[in-house]
Order: C-alpha cells, then structure tokens, then sequence
C-alpha cells in the first residue's frame, strides 16, 4: 500500500478482525481515540491502521457517533474524489442495467455499493440523492459532480432529511441541485405507472426495495377483496388492483400519501374498486376485527418500528399484534403477507413474533414464502445489517 499523508487513526489491540475481514464500520470503541483523533472535523477522510501496523484502509470518520468510522476502500491512500465515486457510480449502474430494462430502481444502496452514508434512487431523468453520514455530505460536491458524469439526470433532488442524520449532527434539507420539480413524479413498475413525491414523501418517494414481494402477492389477488394496510403511495395497493382484485381497501395515517396513492389509481385506471381510508393502523385493523370484515389477502407493511436496538422489546410486540389483527382479518384460505424493514430486528425473532400472532388469533398458517429486499439493495457480505428487509407470506387454514 501507498504511504499517505492523510490523517491516520490506529485501532485498539485486537479490534482490527473485523476490519480487516471486510466489515466496513468501525465502532468508536474500536480506535485509539486520542486528543488528535477527537480533535478531527465530523467527515474527514482518514487512513485506518491495525495496531500491529497492518493497513486497513481508508474511510470517512466522525469523532462523535458510535459508528465511527465508514470504510470506503482498502487502499488508505485512494484519492476520494469525482474520479472514486464516478467510478463507484459506474459499476452500480452496470449492475442495475443487467437486472432492469426501464432506469426506475435504487442504484446506490449505501455499503453494498462501497459508498456508506449513500441512498441514490433512479426516477428515469430524476435523481434522488439521500445523504445520512458527515463523510459523505462533506463529499457532496463531488459526488453531484460524478452523477452528472455518470447519468447526465434533467433533474437532481437532495432529500436528506432522515432521523439518521440527527446522529451525525447533521442538519436536515430537502432541496433541488439540478432542474425543476413540480409534484409528484410518475414512474414505472412492470405494468403499474406509479407516482412519488420525491420531496414531500418518506425517504426518497418510493419503496423499491417491494418491488418482487408486490409482484408475488399481485398473483394471488384477482377476484379478491384486498387489504393493504400501511399503504403509503399505494404500491401493493396498485399491483393488486391491476391485477383483478375486486375490492382494495387502503389504509394510511399520511393524508398526503394517500393523495398520491389515489391520483396513482386513477392513472392505472383501478380507482373504481380501490377505497382509500385515512386512519391510525392499529385502531383501524381493531374496528374492522371488531366489525367482522375479512379480506382475502391481507398486506401488513409497517415503517420501522425499531430505529435503535433499545426499541427492539416494543417492536417485536408490535408486530406480534400486527400479525394477530392481519390473521384474524384474512378469510379462511386467504394470506396474509407482512413485512420488516427494521434492521435491528432479525429475521428469527421476526418470525417468532408472526407465529405467537397468527396463533393468538386462533389460526393455523403455513409459511409460503420468506423473503427480502429486490436485487437493486444488495447486501453486503460482511454486514448483515444490510439485510433489513424482512417479510412472510403466510397461508392460513
């Protein structure tokens, strides 16, 4: 490896496995935090030594949170710049060309694509950028720089907002680098023609991290009264609707989501047998048990109920009574399909607390499908946290 004059930090004695093995956070009871590495601004670019003097690389560092460290390349001497994330850009879009024929996909997915800190969402001509770490934000400029390189987008949308950010004493800013935007966008997704306010709605507008998961509960749905509950811009609402469902019923607490969700029915020609209802999801599911309604297919997709680990006990009840009021709400030999986007909450107890539910309300299910995050949010090998995505399909007797 090059020598470098950059800034660098040295781990403790028997801290480096990890990173060495390719595990691309460094935790701040990982470093030799010394009066010099306290003293360096929030995203400085920093080489990482091993305490044996090994290399491991080079990365973005913030003295003040507990992931302390974002590993960006193996070579503590790499030029972090337009050319590196040009280059990063590049290989994501090749993958994501090989995978998708219309450019509508998450082409960024943070360490997965070797750019921690980094959400890039593709809308055809519109980027959406989100931005959550002090290292990548300092590295802004460059990065709008190697976009342009890369895609040449008419528009570019700065949404970073998330509570992400708090933790890196970051400010948060929704704003238009490049072009214009007016209202929400329309997009596409197999036959379906959705719309996502890129800089109003959750995140970056759309969850395309569904896409597979919309497509396998859309196969079930023709003929079915459906319910789709946490249904935001109307993603399994608008599958199952264009796919022969008779009755979808929407439900959401975001009165601007479920704007969208219902302009987007009308675009796919599907308003007539979609009912969108704003109300909080649990009330809402407790009324309808109580009021003996039943649907055939059952959509529970919840936002995350667990943002750190100390939120993990009240999750898990949480989707424990989501899976309860899901089962007691499907007709007999319907499904019920419910998800997890927390990564704090693994897919074990995720699965256990989806058993206890489905068994308190007296039902009997069978596991049809486990699974994930569509192909455009790789993970990581080495970081498993980048496997967040959780979700069952469930047939019950």
């Amino acid at each position: 490896m090059a020598e470098t004059s950059r800034p660098t930090l040295r781990l403790l004695a028997g801290r480096h496995r990890r990173a060495l093995g390719g595990y691309p956070w460094i935790y701040s009871n990982e470093i030799a935090m010394d009066a010099a590495a306290k003293a360096l601004p929030a995203g400085t670019i920093v080489a990482i030594q091993a305490a044996d003097g090994r290399m491991v690389g080079a990365g973005t560092f913030n003295p003040h949170t507990l992931i302390a460290v974002r590993v960006l390349t193996p070579d503590p001497a790499a030029e972090i710049g337009t050319a590196f994330l040009t280059d990063r850009l590049r290989a994501a879009l090749h993958w994501r060309e090989r995978l998708f024929a219309i450019p509508f996909y998450r082409l960024v997915h943070a360490e997965a694509d070797g750019l921690g800190g980094l959400i890039l969402d593709r809308f055809g001509d519109t980027v959406v950028v989100q931005i959550t770490t002090a290292g990548m934000e300092r590295l802004r400029a460059p990065l709008l720089e190697a976009i342009d390189a890369v895609l040449a987008p008419r528009c570019v949308v700065l949404k970073c907002d998330p509570a992400a950010r708090d933790t890196e004493r970051l400010e948060s800013y929704v704003t238009v680098a490049k072009g214009a935007l007016d209202g929400p966008i329309e997009g596409r997704e197999g036959a379906i023609r959705f719309l996502a306010d890129l800089s109003g709605g959750q995140k970056t507008g759309w969850f395309y991290d569904h896409r597979e998961n919309r497509a396998a509960v859309a196969t079930l749905a023709s003929g079915m009264r459906v319910l789709d509950a946490y249904c935001y811009a109307g993603g399994f609402t608008l599958h199952a609707a264009v796919a022969g469902a008779r009755e979808v019923v929407a439900l959401d607490r975001s009165a601007d989501a479920l704007s969208v969700a219902e302009r987007a029915a009308a675009l796919n020609g599907v308003a007539g047998r979609c009912t969108f209802r704003r109300a909080d999801v649990f009330d809402e599911m407790e009324r309808m048990v109580g009021a003996g309604e039943r649907f055939d297919v059952t959509i529970v997709d919840p936002p995350a109920f667990a943002k750190s680990r100390k939120d993990v006990p009240t999750a898990l009840k949480g989707y424990r009574k989501l899976a309860r009021l899901g089962a007691a709400l499907t007709a007999p030999g319907g499904f019920l399909f419910i998800a997890s986007c927390s990564h704090n909450v693994d897919e074990a107890h995720f699965g256990e607390e989806i058993r206890r539910g489905v068994e308190k309300a007296g039902r009997q299910a069978r596991i049809l499908r486990r699974s994930g995050a569509a192909p455009d949010h790789p993970v990581h090998p080495s970081l498993p946290e980048s496997a967040y995505l959780k979700a069952e399909l469930l047939a019950l007797d």
